[in-house]
């Protein structure tokens, strides 16, 4: 009676996560990526899911825009997921702690004696990015060899030119530098290439068919390009992917995100007291998690971005609700396009924004040009135009265009970043995730 009774619980709170995954307004999350795509807002694909089925997929924008040749995307195109590659190296590298084959003790120098601070970094501080290592993507050379293809040796010598930025385990500092240097880890460990440790250990074990680690050689049709809004879709460059390594170049879509995430918390690939490290916040960061909170909802998760690729995975364990957003065409904040869907997914108020645009002549964006520095700032800003859209490019990095908002204000939407010019004054300060940097014109 008391087995019975059991089971008749276990299917009501089935029923009941189905039935609210039913009840959602399907059709008003669909008119937010119509006005998305027919506003050139972005573009991308969206994967929801509960109880590890999928109850909602779309995709807007084009895969590949050449001039007048425009592949539109599908629910299939595949795109690079950049940081969210952190969560899959560090799911491997919990996977060898858990067959006792590395520990969160292990010193950095057991494999790299020659990098900075090495007898003192640990496993544990460079999955909480608390190693110190300098992060090479900030790093002003960068942009000088992003687009070649780099060994293990040659990256190891790039780490190793760099000065620590702190002491280990003193505080916490998001640096891609680990994640390369894990990636190298798991190969060192099992003699594999991480493309082969990855399909044994992640994507064959549950079934992800669409998530691999990319190379030139596995380039495929069905792999978006990534692009910048310059009055029109306009290419980026493409990082050669032996750079990120293990802290970023896996290429994916968001079905498999969502599938991969529930596994992960259904604990088909790491252990449960490992998963709650993973999960556990230190200074905001976990071990290649995020914490991603909705609301009063708690989530779990990470946010990738490389080469105008944007992209956002969640995980709500309570509701078992998973939601994966890949963009390579940024406007309208992806961050924004996932909180829209949420909203609309939980019903919460949401209004679908207008998108109205604000047109300026060319000579109305000579007030903010010049190049500008800031004292609590690492590098100098110069500010461009072409035609009659505003850039800003930083030392030594890319030149990304800014949307007028009216007023002297204007923004980078996938970085959440705002520009407010003062031309009188002739700075412009630029507000981003709650830090403020005062820039003043030097030229």
């Amino acid at each position: 009676m008391i087995q019975k009774i059991a089971s008749l619980l276990l299917l009501f709170l089935i029923l009941q996560s189905c039935t609210h995954a039913q009840n959602f307004d399907k059709a008003k999350l669909d008119s937010f990526f119509v006005a998305l795509n027919t506003k050139d807002q972005n573009m991308g694909s969206i994967a929801i899911a509960v109880n590890g089925g999928l109850v909602y997929q779309n995709a807007i924008g084009y895969s590949q825009v050449n001039k007048e040749l425009k592949t539109p995307a599908t629910i299939e195109t595949k795109y690079r997921i950049g940081s969210i590659t952190k969560m899959f190296t560090a799911t491997m590298i919990f996977q060898l702690i858990d067959e006792s084959k590395l520990s969160f003790d292990t010193p950095l120098s057991t494999y790299f004696p020659q990098l900075p601070n090495a007898r003192k970094i640990t496993i544990r501080e460079m999955l909480q990015h608390r190693s110190g290592l300098h992060n090479f993507t900030s790093d002003s050379l960068y942009a000088t060899y992003m687009t070649s293809s780099k060994s293990e040796a040659e990256m190891t010598a790039i780490f190793a030119g760099q000065k620590s930025d702190f002491e280990p385990d003193t505080k916490a500092a998001y640096s891609n530098t680990n994640f390369v240097l894990l990636g190298y880890i798991i190969e060192k460990l099992t003699g594999k290439p991480y493309a082969e440790e990855l399909k044994k250990r992640v994507t064959s074990k549950i079934g992800l068919t669409e998530t691999y680690y990319s190379t030139k050689a596995n380039w495929s049709k069905n792999v978006a390009y990534s692009y910048n809004y310059t009055g029109q879709w306009t290419q980026m460059p493409k990082t050669d992917m032996s750079i990120p390594g293990g802290a970023g170049a896996i290429i994916s879509t968001p079905a498999d995100l969502v599938k991969f995430i529930n596994a992960l918390f259904d604990g088909k690939l790491i252990s449960p007291a490992s998963l709650e490290q993973m999960k556990t916040m230190r200074d905001n960061l976990g071990m290649g998690m995020l914490a991603t909170p909705f609301y009063d909802k708690k989530g779990y998760g990470h946010t990738g971005g490389i080469d105008g690729f944007y992209s956002l995975l969640m995980y709500f364990p309570e509701e078992r609700v998973a939601i994966a957003y890949t963009s390579n065409g940024t406007r309208y904040s992806y961050i924004d396009v996932v909180r829209g869907a949420l909203s609309i997914y939980f019903n919460r108020p949401f209004t679908i924004p207008e998108f109205k645009t604000i047109t300026l002549k060319t000579t109305d964006l000579d007030q903010y040009l010049g190049k500008y520095s800031c004292p609590t700032f690492p590098l100098k800003i110069v500010i461009t135009k072409r035609n009659a859209m505003l850039f800003e490019q930083a030392d030594g990095q890319g030149a990304y265009p800014l949307e007028a908002q009216g007023d002297n204000k204007f923004t980078f939407a996938p970085t959440n970043a705002t520009f407010q010019f003062d031309p009188a004054k002739k700075t412009f300060t630029v507000i981003q995730n709650g830090v403020t940097h005062l820039f003043t014109k030097i030229d």
